[in-house]
């Protein structure tokens, strides 16, 4: 590698390197330890300072230096970690720089020229490839160490690198941290003791920050159990973050690829940096801490001070900016907040130019003065260009004036916003909220609960006064109170609208809606089909949900966001949820509400694996052990908390509380995130923590909670009577106080409210690695225990050959952007076929853990082995399938092992194999290999059964699935009997070639090998001799052939199985074809076995008990190899 030119004293490094080659102008050294010399104190030393060091020209075995006569400086300009690669250097400098040199006159000239061709090079050799690294010249050397120590694939991205502690019990070893697209890599050399750690990101199901009496602080990471600490630091918070990233991305692309496949940012893992990571989670935390929509990036970050007119001072905070939003948070997070939508800037104005000041006036006569501003000249002209604004100085005096309009022009201009969206709609579609159709407020009623209701409004209206209403409003402390108090029943669909962040979404979409619902309209799918089961099961009690007018604008709703959203489609629990938005919001803005809970607020809750809930599910049973330390004491087994919460979580309380009381927890929601869920599930235990304690079982525990839901009530709600679910049933049964919903809200706020977002956010990346290993788990377990009834592994065998199946399936992901095997991966199909692999995956692991992998024509063996096993003819096999052949390799009888190696060498396994390329002998490449697995060739007994497995369910694919198909195939499996050796088809001669071909291979290197061959040559004699005979008698009026020509046909057909060339297998093949015109000899499997079974030697062969172990412990450690060389 070239090296940006340094300064080298060679005085102070003799002791260090040793001379290999010099010439007038250049000088080849050895690092001392290495090569011939190597070995003794010196190589110790010098590993030592090798993985320590910082620099890779430090550590390369080889460098080159330039010099210059009677100059006592030198320039280090490449190293090497092979002789081969720094010999191509000098080379290259021999024949292309040594005699442009000569015309220099002085030596300054010669080493400017030098340094000047050196640094071309790097430019020209790393063009694009650093430009995003703070010290391309820093990371080029890191990366070449990277893959001298671990030697991973080409495509292998570094990301960053940290120099670091390994703790290896209570020794600490010094080395250096590699992170890379789809590994964490350690490696240290201190004194000998070589370590070197290669950890996938999949396999990693515990990250997180820990500290004790040894370690201060370190990263713990578990993977597949075992335990490992990473210490040291300079900068342990930014390393942890991005080992975060890292490993949730590798989760998200490899495990969960239904919410991966539309992350553009992300998408290609060749791609990835370092920065653009860091950029990534700025811009994550902006979009959820601002409910902006997903694909906002943010672009700019300006501290300054936003001056607050209802306050009358300026607050500091950041302004951030990001392609279609300004927004501005307060230093504390909670004390101010605003939203300006681009589109709603009319004029961008310098407002006080001593002040760095910069004036946005919004329609509805509001502006915002912020102050400060770095370089706010280029910034104001920048969000012009993004508004598509002028200057205006005539209109920046009204705006400031107008700051704090009335409110009724609010209400007016906030109402022309939200209808908007609604010209064109379709008649169809329902333009009110249920709740003002089935139950108006009387404006004539005064009880208490209304008078409430009024004050509450009037308590909103005097914020919008102050505030401004609408998406720009500001968003303080004395808001939040105000959600946490209840919103008023008129304002709820707006609020919710606003809080969600799905005012955005309806005001960039347009009409999208109503398109959706006439797409939509009339489709059949399995979620429609869900859907239309689970209508009338939303809120029955509802008057809403009696009439049609409620039925069906739910099931516009919930049928167009399947239309939307095919991958998530239709989850139960979600017709719960948007039955209680349609109460309160037009049909439209329910749509949108529910696209922002089920892809921004609550992502992965409603997929097939409800991933997201069973994540949240972990963050609350870790805030339980945290907070309520004596309830988790009493209840040893967790498990319990995530039973009861589920549906918390899925439905935000909905299910478990009266509508009354529950709308209430989803104004929390709607302002708070996730975290208002969490914080009343603390305090929900926390009320009933005495009555847990005494609860001798989980049933107990769940009747004291759903005792406690039943007597939550809201006793301030309008709603009537007939609405209200609280039942008052529960007073003919034991006694249990009323609880004010109110009351239960402020109280989970004033115990937990110091549970941050970020704290959530971190807990929910650090669960979800947890829980989808866990998943994975159970995958494994479940795919074990039926693949076990079928082979003779021992379950710790079966196990290892579980974990080198899906090792393979991953490896082939690793390097590609859009690699068709990710689409092998289906969590949502039965346990065994989740995982599939192809051809090329089981070529690698049939060279890996085939007893049979040593023959000459392995790749044919291979080849034909998985068209064996792809019964389906989808190019690709399962565990069982996979499993099954390899137990019939080393636990089989003579008898299966032969039928086994019978059926490889007939259709429709078996296919003519010749690569194109001569030299390659028998290997495939990769595309012949793919080439000849896709082939069709029929068999008898395949004609006779392709009906059937075209009928079979598994080729319904993504299409709906025939459950009656299923359970046929699984009755016919269950009375499968034993295959008859006596259905087998016949195998014709040149089948019989290759058989007896595959057999010589076999044998090769076998200590009997000699008696082998000739017991396989007399077999093969014997029936070709056999065959003749019984073909002249089958034929009295052929001409009859005498013994001395039959001996002579079966000496050429010996002959024939010996010739392996290119050249001579087309000779062959033709001649064979002319004589199979004349008379085809063909062999039943019996004749073979019983011709065999009459040579011990080969009976011995194949009974020889083989042990599988040895070839799993090469192949776990040889595996990633494999796949590299691949």
């Amino acid at each position: 590698m070239w090296l940006k030119p340094e300064e080298v004293l060679l005085k102070s490094a003799l002791k260090l390197w040793v001379l290999e080659r010099a010439n007038r102008y250049f000088v080849l050294q050895r690092r001392r330890g290495y090569g011939e010399d190597g070995g003794g104190l010196a190589g110790l030393l010098m590993g030592t300072l090798d993985a320590v060091l910082d620099s890779t020209s430090k550590v390369a075995p080889f460098r080159i230096l330039h010099q210059t006569p009677d100059s006592q400086v030198y320039w280090s300009i490449a190293c090497g970690a092979s002789r081969e690669e720094i010999t191509e250097h000098w080379d290259w400098l021999e024949h292309n720089v040594m005699k442009t040199l000569s015309v220099f006159d002085s030596n300054e000239d010669v080493t400017s020229f030098v340094q000047g061709k050196i640094r071309g090079l790097i430019a020209e050799e790393g063009k694009g490839s650093f430009i995003q690294e703070e010290d391309p010249e820093k990371f080029r050397e890191a990366i070449l160490k990277f893959e001298k120590c671990f030697g991973l694939a080409e495509q292998e991205k570094l990301v960053t690198y940290y120099s670091c502690s390994y703790w290896r019990g209570r020794v600490p070893c010094q080395g250096w941290l590699y992170l890379s697209t789809n590994f964490l890599s350690f490696y240290s050399f201190l004194l000998g003791a070589e370590i070197k750690l290669v950890i996938s990101w999949d396999e990693i199901s515990k990250l997180e920050k820990t500290s004790n009496v040894i370690l201060t602080e370190s990263i713990h990471v578990c993977s597949r159990g075992e335990d490992h600490y990473f210490s040291m630091f300079l900068h342990i918070n930014e390393t942890f973050l991005l080992m975060e990233q890292l490993a949730n991305y590798a989760v998200r692309r490899l495990f969960d690829k239904e919410t991966f496949e539309s992350d553009l940012v992300l998408h290609d893992p060749l791609q990835i940096t370092k920065r653009g990571l860091e950029n990534r989670a700025h811009s994550e935390q902006f979009s959820a801490f601002f409910r902006l929509p997903k694909e906002e990036t943010l672009q700019e970050v300006h501290e300054c001070f936003l001056w607050v007119p209802f306050s009358h001072f300026n607050t500091l905070g950041k302004m951030c900016i990001s392609e279609n939003y300004v927004c501005f948070a307060s230093q504390d997070g909670s004390l101010c907040s605003i939203i300006i939508p681009l589109r709603e800037v009319i004029a961008v104005e310098k407002a006080d130019p001593a002040n760095k000041g910069v004036s946005i006036s919004i329609k509805g006569k509001r502006a915002f003065r912020f102050t400060e501003v770095k370089d706010f000249e280029h910034l104001v002209a920048k969000l012009r260009i993004r508004s598509g604004t002028t200057s205006c100085p005539h209109h920046t005096a009204s705006t400031e004036v107008a700051t704090t309009s009335d409110s009724d022009n609010l209400v007016d201009y906030y109402e022309g916003q939200l209808m908007a969206g609604q010209k064109g709609s379709s008649k169809t579609v329902s333009t009110e909220a249920l709740m003002t159709v089935f139950h108006p407020q009387d404006a004539d009623n005064l009880d208490s609960k209304m008078l409430k209701e009024k004050m509450k409004e009037q308590s909103w209206n005097i914020l919008f006064v102050e505030c401004g209403r609408g998406v720009s409003m500001f968003r303080t402390k004395k808001t939040r109170d105000l959600v946490l108090r209840g919103i008023p029943e008129t304002l709820r669909g707006e609020l919710w609208l606003l809080f969600s962040g799905a005012v955005n979404d309806m005001a960039t979409n347009p009409g999208y809606y109503t398109e959706l619902v006439e797409k939509s309209l009339g489709t059949c799918t399995l979620a429609t089909d869900e859907i239309e089961r689970d209508l009338r099961r939303s809120l029955p009690e509802h008057p809403a949900f009696q009439s049609d007018t409620g039925i069906s604008a739910l099931r516009r709703v919930l049928t167009a966001y399947a239309y939307r959203n095919p991958k998530i489609g239709y989850c139960q629990a979600m017709n719960i949820l948007t039955s209680v938005l349609l109460l309160y919001a037009k049909e439209e803005e329910a749509f949108w509400l529910l696209v922002a809970v089920c892809e921004r607020m609550l992502p992965d809750y409603f997929n097939r694996r409800i991933i997201g809930a069973l994540v949240d599910q972990a963050v609350f049973e870790e805030l339980i052990r945290d907070h309520l330390s004596q309830l988790t004491d009493h209840m040893t087994d967790m498990t319990f908390f995530s039973s009861i919460s589920l549906s918390w979580f899925l439905t935000l309380f909905i299910s478990v509380l009266p509508i009354e009381s529950a709308v209430s927890v989803v104004d929390c929601f709607f302002y708070d995130g996730i975290k208002a869920i969490l914080q009343l599930g603390l305090a929900v235990l926390d009320y009933n923590m005495d009555k847990l304690l005494t609860c001798k079982d989980d049933a107990e525990a769940v009747t004291v909670l759903s005792r406690f839901f039943d007597s939550v009530t809201n006793k301030d709600s309008p709603l009537p009577q007939a609405v209200q679910q609280a039942s008052n049933l529960n007073d003919t049964k034991s006694y249990h106080p009323k609880v004010d919903i109110t009351d239960l809200i402020r109280e989970s706020n004033e115990k937990y409210g110091d549970i941050r977002y970020e704290d959530v956010e971190s807990m929910r990346c650090r669960n979800r690695l947890y829980v989808i290993q866990t998943l994975e788990v159970t995958t494994k377990q479940n795919v074990l225990r039926v693949v076990s009834q079928d082979v003779k592994f021992s379950p710790s065998d079966l196990e290892e050959l579980y974990e080198l199946f899906k090792k393979e399936h991953f490896l082939s992901c690793y390097w590609s952007a859009n690699s068709p095997v990710l689409r092998h991966h289906d969590p949502s199909l039965p346990y065994l076929d989740q995982y599939r692999i192809d051809c090329q995956q089981f070529r690698v692991l049939y060279h890996l853990l085939s007893p049979w992998a040593h023959c000459a024509n392995r790749d044919s063996l291979a080849l034909w082995t998985f068209r064996l096993l792809d019964e389906n003819a989808d190019c690709l096999i399962n565990f069982k399938e996979f499993a099954c052949a390899l137990d019939v390799m080393y636990n089989g009888s003579f008898t299966d092992k032969l039928k086994l190696l019978f059926k490889l060498h007939i259709p429709p396994a078996f296919t003519e194999v010749e690569s194109l390329s001569p030299s390659k002998g028998d290997d495939l490449s990769k595309e012949e290999l793919i080439h000849f697995s896709q082939l069709n060739v029929s068999s008898p007994v395949d004609s006779q059964e392709a009906d059937a497995l075209k009928r079979s369910p598994e080729k319904a694919g993504k299409e709906k699935i025939d459950i009656q198909a299923y359970l046929k195939q699984w009755q016919d499996e269950l009375l499968k009997k034993e295959e008859n050796i006596k259905d087998l088809p016949r195998m014709n001669q040149f089948q019989f070639i290759q058989f007896s071909k595959t057999l010589y291979n076999l044998f090769h290197g076998d200590p009997e090998e000699e008696l082998l061959y000739w017991a396989i040559a007399t077999v093969t004699s014997l029936l070709l001799k056999m065959e003749e005979v019984g073909r002249r008698l089958q034929s009295p009026t052929s001409p009859a052939k005498s013994p001395a020509s039959a001996a002579e046909s079966s000496t050429d057909s010996q002959n024939m199985l010996k010739r392996d060339s290119a050249p001579e297998q087309t000779e062959r093949r033709s001649v064979h074809s002319t004589r199979r015109d004349c008379h085809e000899w063909s062999f039943a499997f019996e004749q073979i076995l019983a011709s065999l079974l009459n040579e011990p030697a080969l009976v011995r062969f194949f009974e020889k008990p083989l042990d599988i172990k040895a070839k799993v412990e090469n192949a776990k450690t040889s595996q990633l190899k494999a796949r590299t060389r691949v």
